[in-house]
């Protein structure tokens, strides 16, 4: 018996991290006292237009704790990307110790109702020595 895959992973839909700034000068937690600001751009590729729906982020710190974060839309909207088009934001994690790694997903719906995802790439956020911020490809 075969069974329909619950999401479709175009090879259109893609994300990017764009870039990811530690920013020691935001007020945080004493829990989680380092502040990464991640900038992301959703790519649709695809011929079909796709309406981010949820999210879910998996980030495990240096000592293998992970802490997995679901919610709906992204930064408050369920943006509709046409075919060809893309929706960038930017938004922060809070860490608890000075490394971790952060990977995820978006889910979605395709115009023709079809559920979809698109994988988060795996990115490092490490505070840096000397005040200097990570990018990815650096």
């Amino acid at each position: 018996m075969n069974r329909s895959p619950k999401f479709l992973e175009p090879s259109g839909l893609r994300v990017t991290v764009d870039k990811v700034v530690y920013h020691p000068q935001t007020e945080v937690s004493p829990g989680r006292p380092h502040c990464f600001v991640y900038f992301i751009t959703i790519h649709n590729g695809t011929e079909s237009a796709v309406t981010i729906r949820a999210r879910k982020w998996v980030v495990t710190n240096e000592h293998g704790e992970i802490t997995a974060v679901e919610g709906e839309g992204v930064v408050g909207q369920t943006p509709m990307i046409p075919p060809g088009n893309s929706f960038s934001y930017n938004s922060f994690h809070l860490l608890d110790t000075t490394v971790a790694v952060a990977e995820g997903s978006y889910l979605g719906l395709d115009a023709q109702g079809r559920r979809v995802i698109a994988r988060i790439p795996r990115f490092e956020m490490r505070v840096p020595s000397g005040g200097v911020s990570h990018q990815p490809g650096d």
